[in-house]
């Protein structure tokens, strides 16, 4: 009984814990771009696992609601950038919240889970697997609700600079996580055993840390090379820009002139590279038509499109005579920013700011790809490279090459470019795919398989990038696997919480 009560104790007081959780917030905030200091994502996770070791419900709940709301308070705080305080403060605070809830499991985890298999096995590796899946799970769950999730903080993401990038390859982006999180719970369960007294304790700790330093990436097969053209025009596409008539689509324009009379297979205009839907404006169509005939290649553009009295964010191949048989519609338009849920009810608590969003858009369902001269091409438009049902779609359509439209106009001079490129890198490395990331303002880039830059633009400055990008084909682990590896960590997780409990009771 004395040995039990001794495990149910909190490791560090309250007063400790919640200062440790605010800690750890800024460490995970570090690891990501514009610091992207990516080891800081590890004494992160390790301040957060100890805060929670030991707490009740209650406490437990504060210190994950301190470490929520601080981290995303800071790693989205560019979405104050135009409309203020307000939407920041609620998606911090939203999300923060639902991080709290969904970090209770874990504390009950550091409670039940010594009781119901105390031996040191149950401690070094049942324990810590456990606490490794949950986190996943409460990525999964916020990645998924409400509205669609908003999966942009995973720990496995914060990753694309590191060496550990190539494991997810092997075991998708949540894997990595997964086994990132795992080492560490490892490490604390060493610590309060003092296993290095037995060293023998210290060999799965041990391989796990070499696993994730000197994985080599997935194998995929080369399958040739495409030229594509992806042109940065830095036009006015902010949603507050001021504009005359057509400027969006001239600043396309000018900034693709000097590709005239290159050997082009594909050119890529960003998101928003349009002032108007091309199939209901003809001064549009033609002008998309007269560059797709001077580059002599079609033109994958994007705009916001109209059908059966709905509104799609689309993107559509253009051909030199006039033509768009292939499209693509955004599967995952951003609540609150492209459409608004439940507007009766949010319009009147901030009717100001629910009266700027108009345009309502629809989901997309037709699939993310198009073809190109033989060559099939994956699409993602812009926050959709966060989702991995899209990316995973384009790459079982066949998609040999990866290609990211985006819009940043409204978080200029904030980290939302370099976090979003940051996880396009990560996409390249856990595909095997060659990326082309390109942004109406910056920064875009084109990225290798491996994760590394090829070329890029700038933040705020009109060009175009012109290369040969490396075809591959086949699947990866990570491609294939990952999302049942998904699966299996997040009932796996809360099925052996289950288990705990039960077990811990009969003892």
């Amino acid at each position: 009984m004395t040995d039990s009560r001794a495990r149910e104790r909190a490791l560090l007081p309250l007063w400790a814990a919640v200062p440790a959780a605010a800690l750890a917030a800024l460490l995970m905030d570090l690891a990501y771009p514009e610091a992207g200091i990516w080891i800081l994502a590890f004494p992160s996770a390790a301040l957060l696992l100890l805060s929670l070791i030991g707490r009740r419900f209650g406490g437990a709940l504060l210190v994950g609601l301190v470490y929520g709301v601080l981290f995303f308070g800071m790693l989205v705080s560019w979405t104050s950038r135009y409309l203020g305080p307000i939407p920041w403060a609620a998606l911090s605070v939203v999300e923060g919240g639902l991080t709290a809830l969904a970090l209770v499991p874990t504390a009950l985890a550091y409670r039940w889970l010594p009781r119901a298999f105390p031996g040191t096995a149950g401690r070094l590796f049942v324990l810590p697997v456990v606490v490794a899946a949950l986190w996943v799970g409460r990525e999964v769950f916020l990645g998924s609700w409400p509205y669609g999730g908003f999966p942009w903080a995973r720990i496995g993401m914060s990753q694309a600079e590191s060496p550990l990038a190539p494991l997810s390859s092997w075991v998708g982006v949540s894997g990595l996580g997964f086994l990132m999180v795992l080492l560490v719970a490892m490490l604390i369960e060493v610590v309060r055993l003092r296993a290095w007294r037995r060293p023998l304790r210290l060999v799965a700790p041990a391989v796990l840390a070499v696993v994730l330093l000197f994985t080599p990436l997935f194998p995929t097969s080369v399958s040739g090379s495409t030229r594509i053209a992806a042109v940065q025009g830095n036009g006015p596409t902010g949603y507050f820009d001021e504009r005359e008539p057509f400027s969006v689509i001239q600043a396309q324009t000018d900034a693709t002139a000097p590709l005239y009379g290159e050997d082009v297979d594909l050119l890529v205009w960003p998101e928003g590279s349009l002032d108007a839907d091309p199939f209901q404006n003809e001064a549009i169509a033609r002008r998309m038509t007269l560059v797709s005939t001077r580059v002599g290649a079609p033109l994958l553009a994007n705009a916001a499109t109209g059908r059966d009295d709905r509104y799609y964010n689309t993107s559509m191949l253009w051909n030199s005579d006039g033509t768009a048989d292939q499209t693509h519609d955004k599967r995952h338009p951003v609540p609150f920013g492209e459409y608004v849920p439940d507007r009766a009810f949010y319009n009147a608590l901030v009717p100001d700011l629910i009266g700027l969003i108009q345009r309502e858009y629809t989901p997309g369902t037709n699939p993310p790809i198009v073809e190109v001269g033989g060559v099939p091409v994956g699409l993602a438009i812009c926050f959709d490279v966060i989702y991995d049902d899209v990316i995973t779609e384009g790459l079982n359509n066949g998609a040999q090459v990866l290609v990211f439209q985006t819009n940043n106009a409204d978080f200029r001079g904030t980290d939302e470019n370099l976090q979003q490129l940051s996880f396009a890198r990560m996409r390249a490395i856990e595909t095997g795919r060659s990326v082309v990331n390109i942004s109406t303002v910056g920064t875009s880039q084109v990225i290798r398989s491996d994760g590394s830059t090829v070329t890029r633009l700038d933040a705020d400055e009109a060009g175009a990038m012109l290369e040969d990008v490396e075809l591959r084909s086949g699947l990866t682990a990570g491609v294939v696997l990952g999302p049942w590896l998904q699966l299996l960590l997040v009932w796996g997780g809360l099925g052996a919480l289950v288990v705990g409990w039960w077990r811990a009771r009969r003892r």
